[in-house]
């Protein structure tokens, strides 16, 4: 302590020589003896230990003089019980000051203690959010003031605020303005420029103006108040304090962060100075400061400051004051941001058992708490639970609040949010309009509130398809922002993250990633640069970059996300998990499948451990993991972590969630790759039930289930089934997406592959082609998708004989594949196999050994041992050797082929048959025919149980068994296995069908054998007029020869005529 001597100051003595312990030094000074505090330092971090410098004040000190002043001005005159009532109201006792209230109205007749007893019951039941209550005893003080005193008189504007204030509180802003306004206008009159009372008025209106969403106007108010205030007020006066707050908090909702935690900074100095340590209002500065870096993504300085205020709460409110149950509240929050739902909840629930037990029932900050555990629910998935907290907060508003509040808006934002997340889009448009029509009426047109309004409905057109109506919303969202806020406010770049999620979807991928970089462009300059919301914005371009095709921009966005969130997050928080599914969504369309499978596996250990083992995301996770399984052939691993998922969704989500159709579509897709296509089939349709019910008639999702239904038709041979359920996916498309969307050029692409099986070549080609001028003007050069549309088209040049072009198709791929691949990434595999296929073709089989070996080389480094695709290779390098009649490598490596798929696939599925036929086929060659004839036994067997009865894959095992019975000698079988074979593919495919002309020379062959030569002249007259019909003039199965059958006709030399034809004919008699 410093003591100047000189200085004129209540009296102190030094009692070193009269005291006990002389040691002591001891100083005796008054009761009212006032130092002010010099500095303060901390010298022991561990134990708390600080040593603070106190100077006594002089009796004539000029700061002293103005608090002191300001303090009796603050209460004048109060009796015992009024100033009893007065504690009673600070402690938040308010039933007990009522009670003592009520008591002193019935013991007074006086008039001025009426008023202000009325004026405190008004306060009272404020508190206690009991509103009409509160105007009415508001009234009553201001009725006797009305009839007592001068139209002008400094109380008449006291009770003019009191009453805009509860109007304030029930969302009446036009009315709070107005009484605020009254209530300036007698100030104005009767006070001085710069009286403290004026600054009050400047400050209310400004409040009224920031809860109306005009922050330039509150800022406006707010430094009139502060300017007023800093002339008549010492410079550490609480009011001073009060007003760097209320400019903070503009600051704040303008998204402007660092001048906000100034001000804050500044209002907690000023308190520092004039309070005692233990003051709620210090409690109050942490919190404030504490919110901000909570919006900053900055948890730990939140929590720090959260920290430091309920520490003051504690030692200085009662264990059920409502300002305790505020800082659980905030501490609820921050958790919940980090994912710590378990503390999140803990905390809310403190806070509402506060507010249960010390407000009444209906009181808003009870709804508000009922919220807060809602949010927390749903941010757990588990939506059950979190509707029916929304839906209590909803009930106490309506009892409590206007039925324009926007409270109430905020209940039904709510409440839409749930429905949104349980696939309910419709109740949640409902839920979303009931708030947005709440805010028009109670709101300025321009307010923040109503654009996270249509922000919300947007995001649900988006998710239900109907882009063109989200955009609309969207942009309503935008214009309000653009006016009410900052170029380089937050919520600004959630408008524009919002737009580019649309266009995203729209496959308008520059627009999407022009709003992305804007978002992130505004983050930047207003978010510290490891806030969650830049991972957020670069996980959206990581988004875009992925759906473009372009891994490694993805990549790079995907790991800056992961960067902040792993900096600022919890080690078990969602959002890492999110990280984490994303680079796994990259390696995944990579072909990379070790490295995806290691951080799915990473974000589901995160989920298991962060969340409810029923959360959604948990479902999620484990669909990641099977579509990797899926895409490595590892079907029944596939099969069980679809079914995980399915089951967690089954139970949390309501039945037509389209959360489950994916699970269906997913299962479905496991069932068609093994074959099972009937069960494929299956799950398909159900996930259209689903999506039929839940989704609009045109949305993409619906067309997207069209087409795999369509692609399991294709597989089966149901051709116009396939082509019908892919023109129902077009039309939506058709509808709903712009012309250049990629997902046109898939469905084009579906449709081409169906005229492909079925030998119309020539409209194959013509939708193949539409599918690449898509995909050419809305897709990077080196898109996958782009490479798979020259795929396509080369192999229809491929069946047409055209194999100069075809293999120019497939050597473009594979120069755009080498330019942005790995040298052993799968794709390349597929192209390495394509060009072998045309040299194969060609006849030119070292260079299709070559090219079939390469492909084989990258698969058995990047697959399972027992990938179907290593079968594939097996069997494209067998049917080399088989063409070069090398039969014993043929066979080895066909067995191979077959070796995998009896450990991979059902014992039924398709691939079998397949093998089985080749073996057959080799077996047939090497006139080893009753082990042939075994092997078709077994190929036609499977395609019998698993396939439709007019499936070509069966003509296809008829005609090789009649074949065998042909080499064999016995025609009438071979005759009829081969008019079976026929029979199905008149039935199934087109007149002109090349597969028809297998057909025809395979008959004419046994009516040769048998020498019935006229007719088997007819059929092979057939089959060379389906050729010449089908297949381009240079096509290898019509060879030109000098010898024209027609000519040998005219001589009736029908033996050298069918002979001549058997050399045109060109195909294989197995």
């Amino acid at each position: 302590i410093s003591i100047d001597p000189c200085i004129k100051s209540a009296p102190f003595a030094s009692i070193k020589e009269l005291s006990y312990f002389k040691e002591e030094d001891e100083i005796l000074f008054s009761m009212h003896t006032v130092f002010r505090v010099s500095t303060i330092k901390q010298l022991d971090i561990k134990n708390r230990l600080y040593q603070v410098e106190l100077e006594l004040t002089s009796d004539d000190d000029e700061q002293l003089r103005l608090l002191t002043n300001r303090i009796r001005e603050e209460a004048p005159g109060f009796t015992g019980w009024q100033r009893l009532g007065h504690l009673l109201l600070k402690i938040g006792q308010f039933n007990q000051a009522e009670d003592l209230y009520n008591v002193l109205l019935q013991q007074t007749s006086v008039g001025n203690e009426k008023q202000h007893y009325y004026s405190q019951l008004g306060l009272v039941h404020h508190h206690q959010a009991d509103y009409k209550n509160a105007i009415y005893y508001y009234e009553q003080g201001l009725e006797i003031e009305q009839q007592s005193l001068p139209s002008n008189h400094p109380s008449l504007a006291t009770s003019y605020n009191n009453i805009a204030s509860v109007y304030g509180h029930m969302g009446e802003y036009s009315k709070a303005l107005s009484f605020h306004e009254k209530a300036l206008e007698i100030r104005e009159k009767s006070l001085p420029s710069n009286h403290p009372d004026l600054a009050t008025s400047y400050n209310n209106i400004g409040s009224v103006y920031s809860d109306m969403g005009e922050h330039l106007n509150a800022l406006s108010f707010y430094e009139k108040a502060r300017k007023i205030r800093e002339k008549a007020l010492p410079p550490n006066h609480p009011l001073l304090a009060t007003s760097y707050n209320n400019i903070a908090s503009v600051y704040d909702h303008m998204g402007d962060y660092s001048k906000a935690v100034s001000f804050y900074q500044k209002a907690l100095e000023i308190r520092e100075k004039s309070l005692p340590s233990n003051h709620p209002d210090l409690a109050s500065s942490y919190n404030n400061i504490g919110s901000v870096y909570n919006e900053m993504g900055e948890y730990s300085e939140a929590l720090s400051y959260y920290a430091k205020a309920l520490e003051i709460w504690q030692k200085a409110l009662p264990s059920n004051h409502p300002d305790l149950a505020n800082s659980y509240s905030n501490f609820g929050l921050v958790y919940d941001s980090m994912g710590e739902y378990s503390k999140a909840l803990s905390f809310h629930e403190k806070a509402l058992e506060i507010r249960v037990k010390t407000l009444p029932s209906n009181h808003p900050s009870i709804a508000t708490s009922y919220n807060n555990v809602g949010n927390v629910y749903s941010d757990m998935g588990e939506y059950l639970k979190a509707l029916p907290s929304y839906e209590k907060a909803r009930e106490i508003y309506q009892k409590t609040l206007p039925s324009n509040h926007p409270d109430l808006a905020t209940s039904y934002n709510n409440i839409g949010s749930v429905y949104d997340k349980m696939g309910e889009y419709s109740k949640a448009v409902l839920s979303y309009e009931k708030a947005l029509e709440i805010e028009q009426q109670s709101l300025p047109s321009n307010h923040p509130s109503l654009a996270t309004s249509y922000n919300n409905i947007g995001s649900v057109y988006n998710k239900i398809g109907e882009y063109s109506k989200a955009v609309l919303s969207y942009e309503k969202a935008l214009e309000i922002q653009q006016q009410s806020l900052p170029s380089n406010h937050p919520a600004l770049a959630t408008s524009y993250s919002n737009f580019g999620l649309v266009y995203d979807s729209m496959g308008e991928y520059s627009k999407a990633l022009s709003f992305h970089e804007k978002a992130l462009e505004i983050r930047e300059k207003s978010l510290s640069s490891n806030h969650p919301d830049l991972a957020t914005s670069y996980n959206n371009i990581g988004s875009v970059y992925s759906d473009m095709g372009e891994h490694l921009n993805a990549l790079s966005f995907y790991e800056k996300a992961l960067e902040i969130y792993q900096k600022t997050l919890p080690s078990n928080h969602p959002d890492l998990a999110t990280s984490y599914n994303n680079i796994g969504s990259v390696y995944n369309s990579m072909g990379v499948y070790s490295k995806a499978l290691s951080f799915y596996e990473k974000a589901r250990e995160i989920y298991q451990k962060a969340l409810p083992s029923n959360h959604p995301d948990l479902a999620t996770s484990y669909s990641n993991i099977g579509s990797v399984y899926n895409k490595m052939g590892e079907y029944s691993k596939a099969l069980s972590y679809y079914e995980k998922a399915f089951e967690i969704q089954e139970k949390t989500l309501p039945l037509i969630h389209p959360h489950l159709a994916i699970s269906y579509n997913n299962i479905g897709n496991v069932y068609e790759n093994m074959g099972e296509y009937l069960k494929a089939l299956s799950f398909h349709e159900k996930a259209l039930g689903i999506q039929q019910q839940s989704l609009p008639s045109n949305h993409p999702s619906l067309a997207s289930l069209y087409s795999n239904i369509g692609m399991v038709y294709d597989n089966m041979g149901v051709y116009p089934k396939a082509l019908s359920s892919h023109e129902q996916a077009l039309e939506i498309y058709q509808k709903t997406l712009p012309s250049n969307h990629p997902d046109l050029a898939t469905s084009y692409n579906n449709i081409g592959s169906v005229y492909n099986n079925m030998g119309e070549y020539s409209k194959a080609l013509s939708f193949y082609e539409k599918a690449r001028e898509i995909r050419e003007k809305a897709l990077p050069s080196n898109h996958p998708d782009l490479a798979s549309s020259y795929n396509n088209i080369g192999l229809v040049y491929l069946r047409m004989g055209q194999y100069s072009k075809a293999l120019s198709s497939f050597e473009s791929v594979l120069e755009m594949q080498e330019k942005t691949l790995s040298s052993i990434h799968p794709h390349l595999a597929i192209s390495y196999n394509n060009i072998g296929m045309v040299y194969d073709n060609m006849g030119e089989y070292s260079r299709a050994l070559s090219f079939y070996e390469k492909a084989l080389e990258i698969r058995e480094k990047t697959l399972p041992s027992n990938h179907p695709s290593l079968a594939t290779s097996y069997n494209n390098i067998a049917s080399v050797y088989f063409e070069m009649k090398d039969y014993p490598r043929a066979l080895s490596f066909f067995e191979k082929a077959l070796e995998i798929q009896q450990n991979t696939l059902p014992s039924n599925h398709p691939s079998l048959a397949t093998s089985y036929g080749n073996i057959g086929c080799v077996y047939c060659k090497m006139e080893d025919y009753s082990k042939a004839l075994s092997f078709l036994e077994n190929a036609l067997e499977i395609q019998q149980n698993t396939l439709p009865s007019n499936h070509p894959s069966l003509a296809d095992s008829y005609n090789n068994i009649g074949n065998v019975y042909r080499n064999m000698g016995e025609n009438s079988e071979a005759l009829s296995f081969c008019e079976k074979a026929l029979e199905i593919k008149q039935k199934t495919l087109p007149s002109d069908h090349p597969d028809l002309a297998i057909s025809y020379n395979s008959i004419a062959k046994v009516y040769y054998n048998i020498k019935d030569y006229s007719k088997a002249l007819s059929y092979y007259e057939r089959a060379l007029d389906i050729r010449q019909r089908a297949l381009p003039l240079n096509h290898p199965d019509i060879k030109d020869d000098p010898v024209n059958p027609k000519t040998s006709l005219k001589v009736n030399d029908v033996k050298t005529a069918v002979d001549d034809y058997w050399i045109l004919s060109g195909v294989d008699d197995t």
